[in-house]
């Protein structure tokens, strides 16, 4: 793979991404053509999903992982949940150019409980915006709302065999709430800089507690795994 674009698309790892210039911002078209978007993440990826996986993806981003994940093995399904509405048809886009039909998309922040929707404030750069309107309120674009989803009954209804999570900072609020006992594996990218040294702890406690423990030889600065039984 020479990472040339043709015909409308990008091309990385073997995978098609749409040239939508509202959605790749420039640095994320380079480091696409380059195969080294989420490197980390993609190859912990590569080596943590096994065949016949149930995954959940909390996060979707451009739909790069879930696209990963969905050509590179033979999962059985992926549940992608992304916060921010603009990036939904993309994501589609991505899963439609790949050929790839066993991802489902969700438009939800997932918390604690369901609950009436909230402010999501979308910026021009995707991976700022946020529900925090404090935070560069002039690179504010559009607010729109976005419904909230109950985490503990998506876990009860998916029963996932690979969590993928990185949701900027949230990850230290989200996780702790959740009961992960019946997954197998997890990639995790952790934001150190937003969450602090408290927040880490918090997120690999959570995975301990369900039985998992951190896996040195899959993880990398940022991105950390955690297994069962290894």
């Amino acid at each position: 793979m020479d990472g040339a674009a043709s015909q409308g698309f990008i091309r990385s790892r073997g995978m098609k991404f749409p040239k939508n210039p509202d959605i790749l911002r420039p640095f994320v078209r380079r480091l696409l053509r380059q195969d080294i978007y989420e490197h980390k993440e993609s190859e912990a990826i590569r080596r943590m999903a096994q065949d016949g996986d149930r995954v959940l993806e909390i996060g979707g981003g451009i739909g790069y992982m879930s696209t990963l994940v969905a050509t590179r093995k033979a999962v059985q399904e992926v549940h992608t949940f992304e916060a921010n509405p603009r990036l939904i048809p993309y994501i589609r886009e991505v899963h439609a150019a790949n050929n790839v039909t066993n991802v489902t998309v969700t438009n939800a922040l997932l918390a604690d409980s369901d609950g009436p929707p909230v402010d999501f404030h979308i910026r021009k750069n995707f991976l700022g915006s946020s529900m925090d309107r404090d935070s560069d309120p002039n690179t504010i674009i559009a607010t729109e709302k976005v419904p909230q989803k109950n985490i503990h009954a998506v876990l009860n209804t998916l029963r996932p065999d690979l969590l993928i999570c990185d949701i900027e900072g949230a990850e230290a609020h989200l996780l702790p709430l959740c009961d992960f006992s019946g997954l197998r594996t997890a990639v995790v990218e952790l934001h150190p800089q937003w969450i602090g040294q408290s927040g880490v702890q918090a997120v690999f406690d959570t995975f301990h507690r369900a039985g998992m423990t951190y896996f040195p030889k899959a993880s990398a600065a940022k991105v950390v795994t955690f297994r069962r039984g290894w």
